[in-house]
């Protein structure tokens, strides 16, 4: 208990910093680009130019992970319904961090073993001439994303799998190694076309439930709106309510769409264009639909139902979620939630591990395939285990180190502001 209150105050230390750091660096980008992220024309046509659209999917299917679901569901638990309106509001300054890291990763992108690598610690190393700080941020991305972050999804996976089937968690953790390992086993365009058939898939069936719920709903609509934006601006104890529920609202946008941990600029750096306008557009519309649309999906689900009245301890979120869709669906709801986690999960699963492959490549000056097969193998007994862990020192660990790679990240950009 003592150990879990300790992770606990760091990390709404750290988050206290990433979240002030985030919101100045999105006012200081905001005015520097003319609000850029308020060019919607632009970036929707950004979607549909040359190679971007199977980028789009590859980064959708990292971001659209159980973090849409339980992250959020967590921060309404966590923070209440004004949670979910300061996640919004951070959004539009997170699109603007997305764009710049995916312009500084383009131009310091290298050529590796099979094909481009970049991101944060590329352009830290070459752009700062700083290879300490790279190498620091490329180890806390393969410790968080492979380490503790496809942890989560595993967890998540299992629990919900245990809980409707009369699965083993055992059996659950080979099931998932088995699918994983098949996802990965072709590098990255193997990744990107398993991420073209699953983002489309799961956001329908997603999207498509929480419309339901809206029209089930439709007399509530106006009711639930007011409760988020009086929530939000509830001033009544200004410490103990409505700073903790500014910064988990923030804190689990970030975890959404990434905005700020720099993941985005490792997949485009992948890509074969140099056209970085257009992926940095295509991102930002990665951002807004992950936000907007599938969070506020999660919201939709979860604030129509009566979950005031329950009382859950070592919350993973996918409880409140489950409660939700059972509300409103019943039995099928079950069946429904499983389906997305699943499809969300392995999304995310498969995308964290290209993350932390290219993070991995950073240390190797040529990289020998036998590391690489090494660390495939790593990462599904990390998967294995996950399904046994705690689900809230998961949350917590994650957290902690992920508030880390964002400050890292924001300081690297603040340096290269001229750069761009």
């Amino acid at each position: 208990m003592f150990f879990g209150d300790i992770m606990s105050f760091f990390n709404r230390f750290i988050w206290l910093f990433c979240t002030s750091f985030i919101l100045v660096g999105g006012l200081f980008y905001t005015f520097k680009f003319k609000a850029l992220q308020f060019r919607f024309l632009s970036i929707i046509k950004s979607v549909f130019q040359g190679s971007s659209i199977g980028v789009l999917m590859t980064s959708l299917a990292g971001r659209i992970g159980v973090g849409s679901i339980a992250g959020v569901s967590l921060s309404i638990y966590i923070g209440g319904a004004g949670s979910i309106f300061w996640m919004w509001i951070s959004t539009f300054f997170c699109s603007i961090i997305t764009y710049i890291e995916v312009v500084l990763g383009v131009k310091y992108r290298v050529k590796g073993y099979n094909g481009y690598y970049g991101g944060p610690s590329y352009y830290i190393r070459d752009g700062l001439n700083n290879r300490f700080l790279g190498g620091l941020y490329s180890f806390l991305i393969i410790v968080s994303y492979i380490g503790c972050f496809l942890s989560i999804q595993s967890n998540t996976i299992a629990r919900s799998l245990v809980s409707v089937f009369p699965f083993s968690v055992g059996f659950v953790g080979f099931f998932i190694c088995g699918v994983t390992f098949f996802c990965i086993s072709g590098g990255f365009r193997k990744i990107v076309n398993v991420s073209m058939r699953l983002v489309p898939i799961m956001s329908l069936i997603y999207i498509g439930s929480s419309i339901v719920v809206l029209f089930m709903n439709y007399d509530r609509i106006g009711f639930v709106f007011f409760s988020i934006l009086r929530s939000a601006f509830s001033f009544k104890s200004f410490f103990s309510g409505f700073i903790p529920m500014f910064i988990v609202g923030i804190q689990r946008g970030i975890f959404s769409n990434e905005a700020g941990i720099g993941t985005s600029s490792i997949v485009c750096s992948s890509s074969d264009s140099y056209d970085y306008k257009t992926l940095g557009y295509t991102q930002m519309f990665g951002v807004y639909v992950t936000t907007f649309v599938i969070c506020t999906a999660t919201a939709i689900i979860i604030l129509f139902s009566d979950y005031g009245s329950l009382v859950l301890s070592d919350i993973n979120g996918i409880e409140l979620a489950s409660y939700a869709f059972n509300y409103h669906f019943g039995s099928i709801g079950t069946y429904i939630l499983l389906i997305s986690i699943i499809l969300f999960s392995f999304s995310t699963i498969i995308t964290g591990y290209y993350y932390g492959e290219s993070s991995f490549n950073y240390f190797f000056s040529k990289l020998d395939i036998k590391y690489v097969y090494i660390l495939r193998g790593v990462t599904l007994i990390i998967l294995f285990l996950g399904c046994i862990v705690s689900s809230r020192l998961l949350w917590d660990i994650v957290d902690i180190l992920v508030g880390i790679v964002v400050l890292i990240n924001l300081y690297s950009m603040w340096k290269l502001k001229d750069d761009v």
